[in-house]
Order: C-alpha cells, then structure tokens, then sequence
C-alpha cells in the first residue's frame, strides 16, 4: 500500500511543483512536512529529472543541519529511553536524523542500481557527490565512516557488476588520503563478514548442473553472489593507489577538515601533535613535514595489511586468485607492514602446482631472499615444476628468470645443482627450439657457477665417479640403492627421471649426453648455441654468465626474426652438381664398400661420359662426382 500510495503521489506533481515544494522546505521550518513527500521521490523507480531535483533539494536542506543532528540509534530500546525527554528540539532534531538515514539508503539504492541509461549515469555520479559529501559534513566535521562503510558495503553485495561504480568513485576520491584509509578499514571488515559465512574452497571447484534439486540450486545461486562479491572486493582494493608517493608529498591531502572519525583516532591531529611535542631549531623544521608523511605512513600500512590479509584468507575464484598471485610481489608486499604474514598463503599455492605454483613463485622468492623466510621442501617444488609444459606457459619467463636466481647460490650443493642441470638436460630434447636455448643458458650459468659438477660434460663410465660422490648425498642414498647402481652395465644412463626428489634421481653417477644431441638439432639457432657449453666454464675470468632474460621470451616467430636478419655467408644447397654413381656414397656409411661388377661400371662410365659430352655442348661446368653437404 505505501508503494502504491507514493506512486500515486508521484503522478499528482509535476516538476514545477516539485520545485515549489522544495522552495519551500528550504525557505521555512513550517513546510517540514514537505520532507516526507520529497523522500519518495529518491528512488531508483523515480524519472530522473523528479529524482534529481528532489536531490538537490534534500542536499542543501541537510548539508547545514549535519553537524547539529544527534547521532543514529542502533536499537530501538535507546531510541525509546533517549525519547522520553521532554525537549521538543532534541525530538525534532531526532526526527530529522530518521529521515537523513532514510535518504541516505535511497541514494546508495539508486548509487547501485543497474539502470544504464545516459541520464542515471549523470546521476550515479551526483548521487556519489552527494553521500560523500554528507561522509564530510555528517560526523561534525569528521570523516563519516558510517556512512562510508554502508556505501562499500552496497557496491561488494549489489546484486549487479557495478565495476563502473567502483571505477567513479577510485577516480575521484581515492586520491584522497583518508578515504584510501577508511576504504581499507572497511575492505577488512567487509571480508571478516565474508569469511564468517563459513563458505569453503570447494564451494568455487565445482559447477552445480541446472537441473539440480532445490538445496543445490540455493548452494549454487549462494556460490554466485558470493563469488561476486569477492570479485568486486578485488576490483577496489585493486584500485587504491599505492603508497610508495605518500613519503615524498609535503601535504597529504584529505577530504574530510580533519580526517578521522572518533575511533580510529586523528591522523592530521596525530602528526600535529608529534610536532608540537618537541621545539625543534630552524634548520629541522623542514622535516616536520617528513614526519607528519611518515606517521600516517605507518597508520596506513597497519591497515593495508589488515585488508589484504584478511582478504587472502577467503576462498579467491581461480581467475582472482590468479590476478593476485601475479601482482602481489609488487603491488603488495612492500607495502606490509610484516610481509612474512603472507608465508601461509603463498606456500599453500606453491604446494598446488602446475601454473599456480609459478605464479607464486615470485613473491615466495622475495619473502625468501629479502624477509627471513626459511622453507625446507623449496628446491624439491622447483624440482617437480620442470616439466615441458613450463615451456608453453604464460609467464614462463618470469620463471625461468626466477629458476636462474634460485640456482645461483654458490652454497647449493653439489647433487642439487645437478639434479637440476640433468633435468633440463633432459628436458631439452623434448621441448620446442626456444626451451631448448633456454636450457643451454641456464646449464652453462649452473656450469660456470658450480665447477664440482662439470664432471657431466664427459663420462664414459657412470661408476667411476663414485667415490667421488659428496658427502652429504652418501648420507642420503643408502646402501643397497648403492650396490644396485654399481651393478648396472656401463653404458646405462643412471639418472631417475620420474623421481620427484633431486636427492634420490641419481644425477651425480650420469652425463649430459642429451646435450650432445643438440649438436645436430634441426634448428641452426640450437646447434650453434650449444657450442658454447665447449670451452671451459671452470675458468671464470674468461667466461661471463649468460642473461637468461635474454631467452627467457623466446618463440618460434622470435627465431623466425632472428634468422630472417642474419647474414648467411654460404647459402645450403638442395641439388647435386654431378649425377650420383650409387643410391649411397662412401662417406655415408664409414666402414663399409659398394662393389660393382666391372661390365656394369664400364657401361656406367660410359653414360657418364657422355652424360658430361651433353652437359659441356649444353654451356654447363662438369664439377666433382661428389654430393656437396652444407648446412
């Protein structure tokens, strides 16, 4: 019935009485009843011109009563007790904070409704103007962060995408160095809600069919909207700008005049008072402003870390969770406050596998190389991600670039390095030609690096090196795996490629005859390549280590570019320039003779003579009998 009733109010006015009736409430406090009538028309269901005005007129009606207005009651138990006082002000000023809270969820309604329309686009972003105007004004000259909360909350559990949404209000106010803390402050407490929902990582892992029963179809329609959410809370904690300017701004710009609500404490105030603590000389009042920036510095990045860790405990949808790992190495991590927070996250996607584990790979190294991170089974994963997919991977160089700094500890020991050099020796015959470069970069890099295993290069005999085994395999291999080796026939490649432990794939007792092979590789780029593993790497003045950033991007249409500019001296030919006596020549199989009776090899030197009579009254150059061979 109210519905119906504020329709049928609507269709009575016209926008020039809906002008007059807000005229009026803003011209004397005896048309307040015009208030009512006014707030019915701050719908999403509303024509946009009745909305707009109606808009305006609520804006500079409460704009100035803001700051007087007594705070929202929570429960209606307060609300009863603070009403029975007597005072008609203080009822009508709580009257007035009634139907402020009323047009405020009207406009977050309208903010996130999907209407596409130019006109509520125009609209979107007066709406947007209007609450955080009233996020300004309504906490008596404090950042309102009430009403900001209810605006992210709106846009994270909107029904609707609204990345466009998202994007309007980052473009305008996420410049602004309060908003960008109270955005993060809500993020955290909007992801806590998410996570109290108890939903788990296999609600995302399966997909209900459609023809499901009713509980499924209820798990499945909660599977989206959750999903959803988790979407749009990405998309804004995506958009905050970093911090890595703030340090260098001499003044941080607010939005609200002081910054901060009651209980979060003051941020301007704050660095104020850090000033005022201690009378500092002339020539140190320059780096006032140095302070100011670094307090707020350290406020802000005890609630970036709240957000995003919170936010990387939820269940991510795999695209997100995807995203994240590619950017989390810069546009999070320096930025915590403890980055080794992150420890479980990143070493539960590094257990995944597959592509996963490559993208955590970076932010996994960083938190190794720069934060303390100790993690025992780190080369034991790297291991088990050499696999040729790698090499079709999306971000396969950034991993093989990471893979070339993890190998490049001179403490790495002996086995381990050639473990690795064995897997991708391995690898190499079975990858496309820009793998395959790749690996001869990173064997010759483990090479040079590492001398103790440039016993792979040449071995005839996989035992001899037995006892030179270091000692801390000897303690890992145990005594009967040992004595089965050492049975096997020379000849036998020792090396387990199907065991996932460097410790136990025997590659100290093996060879890198795999690359061997490459020598007649039939892509020219590898085959020259590889010659370089040919001089002595153990000589480290005259060798340099490859870049492995250099190969890392490599694909058949880089090769392809890259033998299109190369000057070839001697062009391959694909003719013989004398007609061939035998389907085989000597030099094909060495060792063996072709013998012909002498009538045949008569009769044959008699064709071929005359073979070369034509040939030369023809204008043609007998040449050799012999095939030319040019690569």
């Amino acid at each position: 019935m109210a519905t119906n009733l504020s329709k049928s109010k609507k269709r009575k006015h016209t926008l020039e009485e809906l002008k007059t009736l807000g005229q009026q409430l803003l011209s004397s406090r005896a048309h307040i009843n015009n208030l009512p009538l006014l707030l019915t028309f701050v719908s999403p269901s509303s024509p946009p011109q009745f909305l707009l005005e109606s808009l305006l007129t609520l804006q500079s009606f409460f704009s100035p009563l803001l700051p007087h207005l007594p705070p929202s009651f929570p429960s209606s138990t307060k609300r009863t007790e603070v009403s029975g006082k007597d005072d008609p002000e203080f009822i009508y000023k709580t009257w007035l904070r009634s139907k402020f809270d009323e047009l405020v969820q009207s406009l977050l309604l309208v903010f996130v409704s999907p209407q596409s329309e130019d006109a509520y686009v125009f609209l979107r972003e007066v709406v947007l103007d209007t609450l955080m105007e009233f996020v300004k004004l309504g906490n008596g000259g404090k950042f309102h962060s009430a009403i900001y909360h209810k605006l992210l909350h709106s846009i994270v559990h909107s029904t609707q995408s609204v990345d466009s949404v998202t994007d309007l209000l980052a473009s305008k106010y996420f410049k602004y160095i309060d908003v960008r803390y109270f955005t993060y402050i809500s993020m955290e407490k909007l992801a806590r809600s998410l996570e109290g929902k108890g939903i788990s990582v296999e609600l995302f892992l399966f997909v209900d069919d459609k023809t499901g029963s009713a509980d499924e179809n209820s798990e499945s329609h909660s599977r989206a909207s959750i999903e959803l959410s988790l979407r749009k809370s990405y998309h804004i904690l995506s958009k905050i700008p970093s911090m890595e300017d703030n340090n260098e701004k001499s003044d941080c710009e607010m939005w609200s005049g002081s910054g901060s609500s009651s209980e979060e404490g003051n941020l301007k105030e704050a660095s104020k008072k850090s000033k005022t603590k201690v009378k500092m000389p002339k020539a140190e009042k320059s780096n006032n402003n140095a302070l100011s920036a670094a307090i707020i510095s350290k406020k802000m990045k005890s609630k970036f870390t709240k957000a995003w860790i919170t936010f990387l405990r939820l269940p991510l949808p795999v695209d997100i969770y995807k995203e994240v790992l590619v950017t989390l190495h810069r546009a999070v991590i320096p930025f915590l406050s403890n980055p080794i927070m992150l420890c479980d996250f990143l070493t539960r996607s590094y257990d995944i596998g597959g592509v996963v584990s490559v993208m955590a790979l970076s932010s996994l190294f960083i938190l190794m190389t720069q934060h303390g991170l100790e993690y025992p089974n780190f080369y034991e994963k790297l291991y088990a991600l050499l696999v040729p997919s790698i090499f079709m991977a999306k971000h396969r160089a950034k991993f093989f670039e990471l893979l070339d700094s993890c190998l490049r500890s001179p403490l790495l020991p002996a086995y381990l390095a050639a473990a690795f050099a064995k897997k991708l020796s391995r690898l190499s015959i079975l990858v496309p030609p820009s793998g395959a470069l790749v690996i001869i970069a990173l064997i010759h890099n483990l090479l040079r690096r590492h001398p103790s295993i440039n016993c792979l290069l040449h071995r005839e005999d996989g035992n001899e090196t037995h006892n030179n085994d270091s000692k801390a395999e000897k303690e890992i291999v145990d005594s009967a795996t040992v004595a089965n080796i050492s049975s096997i026939k020379p000849g036998i490649d020792h090396f387990d490629n199907e065991e996932s432990n460097p410790v136990k794939s025997n590659a100290m007792r093996s060879s890198l005859w795999e690359i061997d092979t490459l020598r007649h590789h039939y892509c020219p780029p590898v085959s020259r390549f590889v010659l370089s593993l040919e001089n002595d790497l153990t000589v480290r003045a005259k060798t340099t280590e490859i870049n492995i950033k250099d190969f890392s991007s490599g694909s058949y249409a880089t090769i392809f570019g890259e033998e299109i500019r190369r000057r070839v001296k001697q062009v391959p030919l694909a003719f013989y320039r004398t007609t061939p006596t035998s389907l085989f020549s000597d030099s094909d199989f060495t060792g063996w003779t072709f013998i012909c009776d002498k009538t045949e090899e008569s009769s044959t030197g008699k064709k071929e003579k005359n073979f070369a009579d034509m040939s030369e009254e023809n204008g043609h150059i007998s040449a050799k009998r012999q095939r030319i061979e040019c690569s």
